[in-house]
C-alpha cells in the first residue's frame, strides 16, 4: 500500500471537500481517487469523510488525522530534498535564515560560533523575515533560522533564546534625546515606526501590547521595511522607532522596560 500517496490524496480532498475538484488538482480521474481514500480508510479502520450527494465533510477522525498527515508529507518531502541535495553535492551546506534587523554584531557572533563548532560545514545565510522563515523551515528550504518570538513554532525544534536589548531612536531636537534614560510612558504622544506586521505578526503584536501595558499607546503606527525609511520618519520629528541597542547609538537610551527578547 502506497501510504504516502494515499495520505497526499486525503489531504487534498480534505482541503477541497469536493472529490471532483480534488481529482483535478491531483491530475487524476475521480473514481481512482475515491478508491484510494477507501483503501486508506480500510487500512486505518476509520471513516475519514462523511459523503452525501450534496457535500463532503471530514469526520472527527479525519480532522484528527489531517495535521499529522500534513506533517508526515512534509517530512517525506524533506527526505527527498536531502537526497537531491546529496546527489548535487550540497549535503555539507546548512541553509539558515536571519531577520534583517538582527544587527551586525549578533550576526558576526553567530557566524563565528558556527564556524568554530562546525568547520566542516558551509553556512548559506539568507536575510529573510520571521514569517518567511517559518514557511521555509516547514517546507524544507531552510535548515535553521533565527526568528523573532513569539511566533508559530509547531513542528520545529527550538534552540537557545537570543536576548537583544533595544533602544529608542529619537529626532535630535527632541526633549527626550538628552535624557539619561527613557521609559515607554515618556513616549506618549509620539507615533511609532515598526517593521511591517506580515514579517513577524506575533512579535509586532507583542511589542504593541507591551507598549500599552507600560503607558505608551502610539497615536499612529507606521510600517517601514527599510531602516533608512524608518530613520527618515523619525527625523521628520513626530515619530520614534525601536532599534537594537549598541554602544555606538547616539539616540536617547532606553530603560529596562524597553528590553525585548527575540
Amino acid at each position: 500500500m502506497n501510504v504516502v500517496g494515499h495520505l497526499h490524496c486525503f489531504v487534498i480532498v480534505a482541503e477541497e471537500l469536493h472529490f471532483g475538484h480534488a481529482a483535478e488538482r491531483l491530475g487524476m480521474a475521480q473514481p481512482p481517487l475515491s478508491q484510494r481514500i477507501q483503501r486508506l480508510e480500510k487500512e486505518l479502520g476509520v471513516r475519514l469523510f462523511d459523503r452525501t450527494s450534496r457535500k463532503v465533510e471530514l469526520t472527527a477522525a479525519g480532522r484528527l488525522l489531517l495535521d499529522d498527515a500534513r506533517d508526515i508529507l512534509s517530512r517525506v518531502e524533506r527526505v527527498y530534498d536531502l537526497a537531491e541535495r546529496a546527489r548535487l553535492g550540497e549535503v555539507g551546506t546548512v541553509r539558515a535564515g536571519l531577520p534583517s534587523d538582527l544587527g551586525g554584531p549578533p550576526v558576526a557572533a553567530l557566524i563565528a560560533a558556527f564556524r568554530a563548532r562546525r568547520p566542516d560545514l558551509r553556512l548559506d545565510l539568507r536575510e529573510i523575515s520571521t514569517a518567511e522563515q517559518i514557511a521555509a523551515l516547514a517546507d524544507g528550504t531552510l535548515d535553521a533560522g533565527v526568528v523573532r518570538h513569539p511566533c508559530d513554532t509547531r513542528g520545529l525544534d527550538l534552540g537557545p533564546l537570543l536576548g537583544q536589548p533595544v533602544g529608542v531612536l529619537l529626532p535630535g531636537g527632541a526633549d527626550l534625546a538628552a535624557a539619561a534614560e527613557v521609559h515607554l510612558s515618556d513616549l506618549a504622544g509620539h507615533d511609532l515606526v515598526t517593521s511591517p506586521r506580515d514579517e513577524a505578526p506575533g512579535a509586532r503584536d507583542d511589542l504593541l501590547a507591551g507598549c500599552r501595558r507600560h503607558g505608551y499607546a502610539p497615536p499612529a503606527v507606521h510600517e517601514a521595511r527599510h531602516p533608512q525609511f524608518a530613520l527618515g520618519l523619525v527625523l521628520a520629528g513626530t515619530a520614534v522607532a525601536f532599534v537594537p541597542r549598541t554602544p555606538t547609538r547616539a539616540a536617547g537610551r532606553c530603560g529596562g522596560r524597553c528590553t525585548a527578547s527575540r
